[in-house]
């Protein structure tokens, strides 16, 4: 039982400006999340020219974090709920600080991808249990959705700075000191969140049931394997075969918490239609955007030449928009409606994608930016309020696991969408004809992803080189368009099926007691 004393500790975080200080220690953590996540796109050039990833590799390296954190963060957010949300997220913060030690120092693309796998396990303790202590100490509704539009607002800082920073190390360090920004974040959070963070956790949570965590973690995997195997390479017999494997190991999962007393995700959050609404629009938005951003990064430095300071500084509008929209998104949804933010921001998002079908190796900035900043803007609408939505449709107590069905959507969209969009960039761009006369082995590393081709040509004759190089840079940017283009009909789709789940949906009023 907690004692008198951590109560009344508790308590007095809520009720003061200690609420406040507690939610800067919480943005931390999603600084960490977010800077790891950006980061990696501005690297994967050096990475592919230095550890020479195939281009599936290339892929894992890109999408393995987010099936292993999709993989774990239903039971991790459960495990917050039991053991406490504050003690997960500090011990999870000191794991992710040293797994990034390992990916700074990775000698090949396996240990890269090992590495990657291992931080998804850190990654899968933080999300969760930042917003669940969230819905944990702001009880006034209007003060919950600031603190949710400055935890969203943070998340897309993070992905502003990781680029501009990243790009600054890239150009006068290796690769790898990409990795260690995340130490000094990882050591102020441990830090002061130790002081500052109150400790809550469901007062009767039953058994954590390892079952239900392999099958979860099974489940995930299978599925998204299958999908990225089947996207890839078509339907061969193991993407069949993990699909089975996923789709049992899902179902059985379903069946198992239907019967426990103490299940680790109680399925009944799923009868409220503005929960499920809002976990379905986030899964489909980041599936439509995640291939598109995992690809921006290569267009910028190896389609546009720009150097890797200058292709952060290019991606700065998106963050921009969506800190400004998740800052007032919760005013603007109680003035107008819930579906009305959050479909119409979707909407902004899938048009934007819609003109980038236009873009050449040539398009000028102006449209590049305008395009971003709508992006951010409409993604900065639609996430802040389907995470207020999620947080004040389940009791207090439920809030880990609501939390981290929340981020699973959010992962797992990711995942699906690398998976999916990536194979569509890659399965083009593998298409293109090298000139006549290119050696073999040059054709064949070009083949395999942008960045072998802008190495290899060191090896050819000028012309030729350009010849080489221009084929390859064409193919990529031919897989994008069409990349932008699937995006922006599964986002449209998306704001379609928003506005009808979430009518009627509001955001809350009243002060909990």
């Amino acid at each position: 039982m907690t004692s008198t004393p951590q109560r009344t500790a508790a308590a007095d975080v809520e009720r003061g400006p200690g609420r406040w200080l507690a939610l800067a220690v919480l943005v931390l953590a999603v600084l960490l999340v977010a800077v790891d996540a950006t980061v990696l796109g501005l690297a994967t050039p050096y990475i592919s020219e230095d550890l020479k990833p195939s281009g599936t590799q290339l892929l894992w390296i890109g999408d393995v974090y987010s099936f292993v954190i999709a993989g774990l963060l239903v039971s991790m957010g459960s495990l917050g709920d039991r053991i406490g949300r504050k003690k997960l997220l500090l011990t999870g913060a000191v794991a992710f600080g040293a797994v990034s030690v390992l990916n700074s120092y990775a000698t090949s693309p396996e240990l890269m991808i090992l590495a990657r796998a291992l931080l998804g396990v850190a990654g899968a303790t933080l999300m969760p249990s930042t917003l669940a202590l969230i819905r944990n100490i702001f009880h006034d509704p209007r003060e919950r959705s600031l603190a949710v539009g400055i935890w969203g607002a943070m998340a897309s800082a993070g992905a502003a700075v990781g680029p501009v920073v990243g790009g600054f190390l890239l150009e006068h360090f290796w690769w790898g000191s990409v990795f260690l920004i995340n130490l000094p974040v990882m050591a102020v959070l441990v830090l002061v969140g130790i002081k500052l963070l109150p400790e809550s956790k469901n007062p009767a949570p039953g058994p954590w049931d390892l079952v239900s965590v392999v099958l979860s973690l099974i489940g995930m995997i299978a599925v998204v394997y299958a999908i990225k195997e089947a996207a890839a390479h078509g339907l061969r017999w193991d993407a069949v075969l993990a699909a089975v494997v996923g789709a049992g190991a899902l179902t059985w999962f379903v069946r198992r918490q239907l019967t426990l007393p103490a299940p680790l995700l109680d399925m009944r959050l799923f009868r409220n239609r503005g929960f499920s609404g809002a976990v379905l629009a986030d899964l489909l938005t980041v599936l439509g955007l995640s291939g598109l951003v995992f690809f921006l990064s290569q267009f910028l430095q190896l389609v546009q030449g720009r150097r890797p300071f200058e292709a952060g500084l290019a991606e700065l509008p998106a963050a921009v928009g969506a800190v400004g929209a998740g800052l007032i998104a919760g005013v603007v949804a109680r003035r107008f409606s819930v579906r009305v933010v959050v479909a119409g921001g979707l909407a902004a998002v899938g048009l934007s994608l819609a003109a980038l079908t236009g873009l050449s190796q040539h398009t000028g900035y102006p449209l590049l930016g305008a395009s971003l900043l709508v992006v951010g803007i409409g993604a900065g609408f639609s996430f802040t309020v389907t995470a207020d939505v999620i947080l004040s449709s389940v009791p207090k107590e439920q809030a880990g696991a609501a939390s981290a069905v929340s981020e699973t959507a959010y992962e797992l969209g990711a995942a699906l969408g690398i998976a999916l969009l990536g194979s569509i960039v890659t399965g083009v761009y593998r298409d293109f004809t090298a000139p006549p006369g290119t050696p073999p082995d040059v054709a064949a590393a070009s083949h395999e992803s942008l960045g072998g081709a802008v190495e290899s040509i060191d090896a050819l004759p000028s012309a030729q080189a350009d010849a080489l190089l221009s084929a390859a840079q064409t193919a990529f940017v031919d897989g994008l368009r069409l990349a932008a283009g699937v995006g922006a009909a599964v986002l449209l789709a998306t704001a379609a099926v928003a506005w009808f789940l979430l009518k009627g949906q509001k955001l809350e009023d009243g002060v909990e007691h």
